[in-house]
This record gives C-alpha cells, sequence and structure tokens, in this order.
C-alpha cells in the first residue's frame, strides 16, 4: 500500500525520463568500504547535480537489478534515496526522496533481506510493517509517503545506509559473522 501527500509523482523523475545516453550506470560499492559505515549529510542544494545524481541512482538500481538504493551505495555521502518495489517492472513507481526520515513505524515483519552492497548474502530482519517517511522531492518541496510491507522495508533499509547501518547489523551475532568470514574469504580470493 502506498500513499502520497505533497507531490506529484510526475515529478519524481519523470521530468528526467530522457533517453539513456543522458544517464549512467554508477560503480556500487560493496561491503568493507569505509564509507557504508558513515552518516550522511543532508542535502541543501537542490539542482541538477542532484537531479543527474538521482537518475544515476535510478539507472543503477534497475540494471543491478534491486528495489532500492542510497547515494552512499554509490559512494556519494547525501541524504538521497531511490525506491521502487516493482524493479522498474511496473511504470510510474518510482519514488525519489531527499533528506528523508521515517517519522512514523507501526506492526512489525520479519523477512529475507538482502543488499546490493552486500551481493549474494540475505538474512532475516525484523522491520517495521508500516512507516510514515517525510522528504523533499528533487526539487525541494516537501513530500510524506506512508509505506506498507516490502515497501515499509525498502524505506527502513535504505534510511539505514543514510546513517551507516547495514542489514547484516541487525543479525544476530552468529549469522552476522558467518556472513563476515564468508566475505573474507572473497576478498582474499579477489572475488569481492
Amino acid at each position: 500500500m502506498l500513499h502520497v501527500y505533497g507531490w506529484n509523482r510526475a515529478d519524481d523523475l519523470g521530468s528526467l525520463s530522457q533517453p539513456a545516453q543522458f544517464s549512467m550506470i554508477l560503480p556500487i560499492i560493496k561491503y568493507g568500504d569505509p564509507l557504508l559505515q558513515k552518516v550522511c549529510e543532508p542535502v541543501t542544494v537542490f539542482d541538477k547535480a542532484l537531479e543527474t545524481l538521482a537518475k544515476n541512482m535510478m539507472e543503477t538500481m534497475y540494471a543491478a537489478p534491486g528495489v532500492g538504493l542510497a547515494a552512499s551505495q554509490v559512494g556519494v555521502l547525501k541524504r538521497l534515496i531511490v525506491v521502487d518495489v516493482t524493479a522498474g517492472e511496473k511504470q510510474g513507481q518510482l519514488i525519489t526522496l531527499v533528506n528523508p526520515e521515517i517519522i512514523n513505524k507501526e506492526g512489525e515483519q520479519y523477512e529475507e533481506e538482502g543488499c546490493l552492497s552486500i551481493p549474494n548474502f540475505t538474512g532475516r530482519v525484523r522491520r517495521p510493517y508500516r512507516v510514515i517517511i517525510s522528504g523533499k522531492d528533487l526539487h525541494g518541496r516537501e513530500k510524506i509517503v506512508e509505506g506498507e510491507a516490502l515497501l515499509a522495508r525498502v524505506f527502513s533499509h535504505e534510511v539505514d545506509h543514510l546513517n551507516g547501518v547495514l542489514f547484516i547489523d541487525h543479525l544476530g551475532a552468529i549469522k552476522r559473522d558467518i556472513i563476515k568470514r564468508k566475505i573474507r574469504k572473497k576478498v582474499r580470493a579477489g572475488e569481492w
């Protein structure tokens, strides 16, 4: 379920739907890069550079493929996320939020979760079932979005990224250590 207040979805990245040659797929940084553990700075300038970053993040998320991406995952420590729980399969589902903050949480869900920065690893994470998130669009206009189920999970996951928190930080110590050990092994083998 999705409720959006205070903005027209066409304003999201609709104005950015030019041909693909104007966008680029950015490299997604992986677990182990210290940028993933840093808290992102609020966006204060709403300009063409921000629109370009958002468009490139959208292209990167869809190419991965994924359902959400935070700017920190592409090495930019700004509070910006793109989310589309259909992974681009349904037009008009993209949500772009600048300076997002979860202002209300309700219920609970405990589901399998993964991350584009920790590819091929998953774990069961406890998240709110419903969230209300506030932020701004790419033009600096206030917006409030309400999401349930998967959308609430993705919003929570991406806002965590902006705060330097990864999904594995929510796992039990044993599961987290197993994943970290497997990643270290991949690093030593040159596969990470």
